[in-house]
């Protein structure tokens, strides 16, 4: 997929309807951004340990049940194209949502220089992710972020049809109300769509003005067969 491509796929989606969703609910579906074969040949991937910096054990380290790979800076032509598609349509909002809570909004308009930022304060691990669940397999709670430079949005994309090659393995959004029990999401992934959703909190208005909104994400219990997805962030580890 080349560049051009990705752009005309992220433009199919409503992008207006998707930010009002997001500000709602901390998550937001875009239109389809992969074709059936494309994420076929991308969870095919996950079988080529060459192509990844490190393979993450989540029930050694108590993350949860199932595996996860991240990428090297040398990435497969479709997760580079969509990366850098998505970020311009993502960093508006970005914007915004600092404004409303009276953050710095230190992101460039490119994200080379954005990423060159991380790489100068030490965060210069690529942070993409390719995750393979199975039968019993889940995803604790949490947030991405990976260092003091932190991008507030990042997309999961399903490579797999949901019913059809598992069942459970609903995406899970947990967001914490002041003063109140907290409220849970649960989306399952459409194949070949992503699910842009907020890496840490959100903006959430009050009586006296914007306040934030913290937010943690998973994966819930994968009942049957095998889920992969893909894992956009737009900004780099430790």
């Amino acid at each position: 997929m080349r560049i051009t491509e990705a752009r005309r796929r992220v433009e199919n989606t409503n992008w207006s309807a998707l930010t009002e969703e997001l500000d709602l609910y901390g998550s937001a579906p875009t239109a389809q951004l992969l074709t059936p074969a494309e994420c076929r040949d991308l969870a095919a991937l996950y079988e080529k340990p060459e192509l990844f910096r490190t393979t993450v054990d989540m029930a050694r380290h108590r993350f949860g049940s199932g595996m996860y790979r991240y990428f090297t800076h040398d990435l497969p032509t479709p997760v580079a194209a969509l990366r850098a598609a998505l970020y311009p349509r993502l960093l508006p909002i970005a914007r915004d949502w600092a404004a409303r809570l009276d953050r710095p909004a230190p992101w460039p308009d490119e994200l080379d220089e954005w990423l060159a930022r991380c790489h100068d304060a030490g965060q210069d691990r690529s942070a993409q992710i390719l995750l393979s669940y199975g039968e019993g397999d889940w995803n604790a709670l949490h947030r991405d972020v990976f260092g003091e430079l932190v991008f507030p949005l990042q997309v999961v994309i399903g490579l797999d049809e949901y019913g059809t090659d598992y069942t459970g393995g609903e995406f899970l959004m947990v967001e914490q109300r002041p003063r109140a029990q907290s409220r849970a999401t649960a989306t399952p992934l459409r194949q070949g769509h992503g699910l842009v959703f907020t890496t840490r909190d959100r903006p959430v208005r009050t009586k006296r003005g914007w306040s934030t909104g913290p937010m943690r994400h998973g994966v819930s219990t994968v009942r049957s067969g095998r889920r992969h997805a893909l894992g956009l962030v737009f900004h780099d580890a430790t």
